[in-house]
């Protein structure tokens, strides 16, 4: 009985033993794995963040662009559209103003933030399309809205779904790149309008 208790005992000591040698194995095995889930992760992070220091860059860019456009038309040319008769068509300061407002809106969209100008129609303010510097003022107001946009904006929610106008789908970064997409598009509509005015329009800002 004796040698019985002994052998049983040796037999859970040598199982203890066995086991705890499977966890130190185990345990080695992995922490390199391990190790390389949080190296991959802060790749991920740094290639997120060079990311967002790349659009930061790209909406800074926009919108000394688009100041060199507002300074290079005349005064008088703030409320000039080519077209006095089309009713359709907009003015220099609706084009812009109409760029403002899609960057309140797609800002405030991707990010979750307050848009200040909710349930406002910026074209249709005459306080913005009385003189140049009140035009200048709300349009670089709203490219400073979306740097701060972009520069809050949590990463980790950066390829959440949306649905804008209940009609597109896309993510919070796809609804700034959308932004970004249609700012270039106004802008550029306004070329003719500075040249129609007998101004050299400002030289394409690429880089």
């Amino acid at each position: 009985m004796k040698e019985r208790i002994e052998l049983l005992r040796y037999f859970i000591s040598t199982l203890a033993v066995s086991i705890a040698c499977s966890m130190v194995g185990l345990a080695q095995v992995s922490a390199p794995a391990a190790n390389k889930a949080i190296a991959a992760q802060a790749t991920a992070n740094k290639a997120m963040e060079d990311g967002r220091t790349k659009m930061i860059a790209d909406w800074t860019r926009a919108k000394e662009y688009t100041k060199e456009y507002l300074d290079a038309m005349p005064e008088d040319g703030t409320n000039f559209k080519p077209n006095a008769q089309d009713k359709d068509m907009r003015t220099f300061a609706e084009q812009m103003l109409h760029l403002s407002a899609n960057l309140f809106m797609l800002g405030s969209t991707a990010t979750g933030g307050a848009n200040p100008y909710q349930g406002k129609n910026l074209e249709k303010l005459d306080e913005y399309k009385a003189s140049k510097a009140a035009l200048s003022k709300i349009v670089l107001e709203s490219y400073d809205f979306m740097i701060a946009a972009v520069k809050n904006m949590d990463l980790a929610k950066a390829g959440e779904p949306l649905k804008l106008f209940n009609r597109f789908d896309t993510t919070r970064s796809g609804a700034i790149a959308a932004a970004f997409e249609h700012q270039t598009h106004h802008r550029g509509q306004t070329t003719v309008y500075i040249r129609m005015k007998g101004v050299k329009p400002p030289q394409e800002k690429l880089f």
